[in-house]
């Protein structure tokens, strides 16, 4: 009896015993709903061309989604819906060999439906309605021929449903990541489309293909915007390196040392009526779209240092590819310190930054003789002179821009004819001038 006592003592100030880990097994209980299930399942597989015919009927009338796709195509939809019935209540009586089968047959239509367009909300209610159909089968069935096995589907709901949930995640990932290659499909199609137009490879037979890809008027007006940025974005950063007022629709593409954009314009104006209210004698008419191309290019704004080059307005999207080479001469029009150029506004410097040899071959006649002073005299003089011709030819005004007094402007303007044997009131002299400054402005002559 004492040692009896000192081993209970000890039992009870020792660590504790460690019980053995439950074997894990399913109960009676569980072994008779899973007899069940196979029995009505069983049923359900016999029976599974009026199943697929009641399941179909359901889409049709409570998921719109589904309804076109029954409406046109019903034999496919029915196959597609037998044959997933066929595997997931195989399932339920022979899990290990259907599993593999069924969980292929979810991804598949998970595939299918994001290349049809079909929203994901829509399919996975679909596979909820046909779980849901299932079990109450099930239910219906047990009930009908074994009406005291109802209380055993209590055991095996929980597995049933697991199962719905499990299915719906296969088709819900699948889903996904269809939609994501069609996605990065579609935009790269879309810029290698984008990139034909722009480099004007595109064929004439597929523009029509590029315009409904794109959402553009195969027809209609258009300018090219080309952005040098002073520090380019990353591509795909989804930051713009412009603003342009809210609501212009623009179609942006990255470049080689540009960003570009494709800027479409309204249609074209109406003609003005003829008579006394028409259009004066001599008086140039606007090219389509060209006003409102000036509106938006006074509105736009850019980072400081950003250069922008706006083309001319062109017709139709086959000419884009000659409306992006006119950017690039915009441009190039383009101070180094930034700003924006709209080509038609400097076509004069627009011809010198097109060929660069003549305009630097013309900035050397025209100011070779100025090289020849001392540097900040030869400044002095250039700066004068281009704020001359700024102010249209007026001394005053130039005086008030260089803060000196007109007289001064106009000793300057003798000098530089003096030196250089121009004569600044001679046009094709003043041309020539004009030209030779922007060339040595932009081309570093």
């Amino acid at each position: 009896m004492p040692q009896v006592v000192r081993s209970r003592i000890r039992a009870l100030h020792g660590p504790p015993p460690v019980a053995p880990l439950p074997h894990r097994f399913r109960s009676l209980a569980d072994r008779e709903a899973i007899a069940a299930l196979h029995r009505a399942a069983r049923v359900l597989i016999a029976g599974l061309p009026e199943l697929t015919d009641r399941l179909v009927e359901a889409l049709r009338e409570q998921e719109p989604a589904y309804r076109t796709a029954i409406e046109n195509e019903p034999a496919e939809v029915w196959q597609e819906v037998h044959h997933s019935l066929r595997h997931n209540v195989g399932s339920l009586i022979q899990p290990r060999e259907y599993r593999d089968a069924a969980h292929r047959t979810s991804r598949w239509i998970g595939e299918s439906r994001a290349k049809q367009g079909v929203p994901l909300d829509a399919v996975l209610h679909a596979f909820r309605m046909g779980g849901a159909m299932v079990w109450q089968d099930l239910v219906d069935e047990t009930a009908r021929r074994n009406p005291e096995d109802i209380r055993l589907l209590v055991h095996v709901a929980a597995d049933v449903w697991n199962f719905v949930d499990e299915h719906c995640a296969v088709v819900a990932d699948a889903y996904r990541q269809a939609e994501r290659r069609l996605v990065w499909r579609r935009e790269n199609q879309q810029r290698l489309m984008t990139a034909a137009l722009l480099d004007g490879t595109a064929r004439i037979a597929d523009l029509p293909d590029a315009a409904a890809a794109l959402g553009l008027a195969p027809d209609g007006r258009y300018a090219v915007l080309a952005v040098a940025a002073a520090r380019r974005a990353p591509h795909g950063a989804g930051e713009q390196p412009v603003s342009l007022p809210d609501g212009t629709d623009v179609l942006w593409h990255p470049g080689q040392d540009a960003e570009f954009a494709i800027l479409p314009l309204t249609a074209e104006p109406a003609a003005p009526e003829a008579g006394e209210h028409g259009q004066a004698e001599g008086e140039a008419a606007a090219a389509p779209g060209q006003e409102e191309l000036a509106c938006l290019a006074a509105a736009l704004t850019a980072a400081p240092g950003t250069r922008v080059g706006i083309s001319s307005v062109v017709g139709g999207l086959a000419a884009l590819g000659d409306a992006r080479r006119l950017a690039e001469t915009a441009l190039r029009s383009c101070p180094s310190s930034g700003g924006v150029v709209l080509l038609d506004e400097h076509l004069p410097t627009a011809l010198v930054v097109s060929s660069p040899g003549l305009g630097k071959a013309l900035a050397a006649r025209v100011l070779g003789p100025l090289d020849r002073l001392d540097p900040t005299d030869r400044d002095v003089l250039i700066e004068t002179l281009t704020a001359w011709l700024d102010s249209d030819g007026s001394a005053q005004r130039a005086g008030a821009r260089l803060y000196c007094h007109r007289n001064t402007v106009l000793n300057r303007l003798r000098r530089f004819e003096q030196l250089t044997g121009r004569c600044l009131t001679r046009p094709s002299d003043a041309v020539e001038v004009s030209l030779a400054l922007a060339a040595r402005r932009l081309l570093g002559a």
